[in-house]
């Protein structure tokens, strides 16, 4: 719906595609006009004419579901153009629904446009309480927005980078079904419309110098892939941005290898059967470069977990190599260096 100022427009929108939420001060054309001259970070003191929309609550929905996303993911999944995604977006931010976090602030130059990253604000989370009765285990979604810090809402980006591809992959077969996270895990779907919970960790019992110790993961992303004729495939994904060390002499200390060794474990003891009912799944890991991937491969093969799949469990890639095609027709590399596809 286009805004235009008072009085009403000369072609009605009808009742049932608009709603009106809330109606900021009348602004003349020269202000609403003035974008560039708003606040980036922080919200107008006088914002913009603004009527909330089915639409709009549509792309409050959105951000909810990913957390941290960047405006050109949000016009992917909405099916709108980047231009009036991002009109919606300004508007919905001023008017107090929407964040843009300031960590990524030094991402921007002085001048030009660029694509911002959104995430929930506290108006939003009570928007969708009201209409889809979604309940927020923290509902402090602003205080956590200001402090969330740029490698978080880095890594969080690239979850989402691989979400977007990933559907978009899926909607080229018309024998292919992407299934959720929500539709993943039976326990997790019997939780009336819960967020912010990890219903997909993983804790497993690990033997080190003839001691025992339970260790938990908690993976990036889970979805499955329901071919026409074929059983449902079962994916965990991790973001490896090379932060992490990938080995390390201290078992104790966080490092990749012992991600992978949980990993092992966790499905030599069928944990997945208990907990999601899958009878499998495979692990993603999508990382920096070839080098980094073939030290991983490298580490995984030297761990020897009895009753696991090994190093055949994991499924590797890149992020550019991953970008210039698809998630659903790259030929991914296992622990050992075969080539593998999806479906």
């Amino acid at each position: 719906m286009q805004d235009r100022p008072r009085p009403a427009p000369a072609q009605p929108v009808p009742a049932a595609a608009e709603r009106v939420v809330v109606e900021l001060p009348y602004m003349d054309v020269a202000a609403v006009g003035a974008q560039a001259r708003r606040p980036r970070f922080r919200r107008a003191a006088e914002p913009p004419p603004f009527r909330l929309t089915d639409d709009d609550v549509e792309i409050v929905r959105v951000i909810a579901r990913h957390r941290l996303i960047r405006s050109t993911h949000i016009a992917a999944l909405v099916g709108r153009s980047l231009d009036r995604t991002n009109d919606r977006l300004m508007r919905l931010f001023h008017a107090g629904y929407i964040d843009r976090p300031r960590a990524q602030l030094d991402r921007f130059p002085s001048s030009g446009s660029a694509h911002y990253i959104y995430a929930l604000a506290d108006r939003g989370a009570r928007l969708l309480r009201e209409e889809d009765g979604v309940e927020f285990r923290n509902a402090e979604w602003s205080r956590k927005n200001r402090e969330a810090g740029r490698p978080f809402i880095e890594h969080q980006i690239e979850i989402v980078d691989f979400q977007v591809a990933l559907q978009r992959a899926v909607a080229q077969h018309s024998d292919l079904r992407l299934i959720p996270a929500e539709e993943m895990n039976t326990a997790a779907s019997r939780r009336p419309k819960a967020t912010g919970r990890m219903p997909f960790a993983l804790r497993a019992k690990l033997f080190h110098r003839g001691k025992a110790g339970e260790t938990g993961v908690v993976p990036d992303l889970v979805f499955g892939l329901q071919p026409a004729k074929a059983e449902r495939r079962n994916f965990i994904v991790e973001i490896d941005r090379g932060t992490m060390p990938v080995r390390r002499s201290d078992p104790e200390q966080t490092s990749f290898e012992g991600k992978m060794r949980v990993y092992l474990a966790a499905h030599a003891a069928k944990l997945h059967v208990r907990q999601f009912g899958w009878p499998s799944f495979r692990v993603l890991t999508i990382t920096t470069d070839r080098r980094r991937m073939r030290t991983m491969q490298t580490a995984l093969r030297q761990l020897h977990v009895p009753r696991s799949p090994g190093p055949a469990l994991f499924l590797f890639a890149t992020f550019a190599e991953l970008r210039a095609t698809t998630p659903i027709d790259y030929e991914w590399l296992d622990g050992t260096g075969r080539h593998v596809v999806l479906i």
